[in-house]
């Protein structure tokens, strides 16, 4: 069992540090709100520390998992960052979705100081990190991600190495191009049955089993027929994710105009009032 840090717990955060608790690791958290980590700790047991150098602080690896680029500069960097309180040979390990960019100056600046870091952004939403099933897409030295990966295992149902840092984060910004597409497709054929008379339940067992099947069809159709848009991924997050997707498409020369016009779909209904609504949400923005 290995000495753990584990910074953020949000919705995502909170039950995956509860995983490597309930594994038998010693844990210690830090939460940005310091309520949020007592009430963790109240639940799992652990401690809580005021500064992620003080939650880093004699751990072999700190996990993080929190907002934006700008968020995991916060926990790394700086007299408080973890970066600051972790001894050499210890490794990062970053669940944040963020930009391949900001990844790989952490990355180097871990390496500088002799740290281990592996980018590892997850898929499954709140569901698959409070159920221990969450597909983990990593990128680092394969040194770093082999010591890691039997300690993502508490809350893993696929965990893969898909090449240097960075990587990660670029499998996850495919991971959301994919899912954009897929839920405008499933909101726009769930409107469309609905105003040619379809009972869209009936339709979507039939048509689930075939080629048009999918996670999001089988999980969100009857929530999104019903207009209930409180389960799993904010639009504003989704609206993070596919602005990072969009400037790094730019960058490498990338083309992707359905993403594009999606991100600006999520947009309207943010406009609705609607950005913490989940992001099947997008078939309010279509007449019923």
């Amino acid at each position: 069992m290995a000495k753990l840090a584990f910074l953020g717990l949000g919705v995502m955060g909170f039950p995956m540090a509860g995983h490597l608790a309930a594994k038998g690791h010693q844990v210690t958290v830090y939460n940005r709100t310091p309520a949020k980590a007592e009430a963790w700790v109240a639940q799992h047991g652990g401690g809580a520390a005021p500064t992620p150098a003080a939650a880093a602080k004699g751990a072999d690896f700190v996990m993080a998992c929190v907002g934006n680029d700008d968020d995991l500069r916060a926990v790394c960097l700086g007299e408080a960052g973890a970066f600051a309180g972790m001894a050499p040979g210890a490794i990062f390990v970053d669940h944040t979705t963020v930009s391949a960019q900001v990844t790989r100056q952490m990355a180097a600046e871990a390496e500088a100081r002799g740290l281990g870091f592996v980018d590892a952004p997850v898929s499954g939403g709140q569901a698959g990190a409070e159920n221990g099933q969450l597909s983990i897409m990593c990128g680092g030295a394969p040194a770093h991600y082999d010591a890691a990966e039997p300690v993502m295992a508490a809350y893993a149902r696929i965990c893969k190495r898909l090449g240097d840092s960075g990587a990660g984060q670029i499998a996850k910004m495919m991971n959301q191009i994919c899912i954009a597409s897929l839920v405008q497709g499933l909101a726009e054929a769930l409107a469309f049955g609905e105003k040619a008379g379809m009972d869209g339940r009936a339709v979507v067992e039939v048509i689930s089993q075939g080629a048009a099947g999918s996670w999001q069809m089988a999980n969100r159709h009857a929530t999104m027929l019903d207009d209930r848009f409180d389960f799993g991924f904010a639009v504003d997050w989704m609206r993070k994710d596919l602005g990072i997707c969009l400037a790094t498409a730019d960058q490498v020369g990338a083309s992707l105009p359905v993403t594009a016009l999606i991100d600006q779909f999520y947009k309207d209904i943010q406009q609705m009032g609607g950005g913490r609504w989940d992001t099947s949400s997008l078939i309010k923005r279509l007449p019923r």
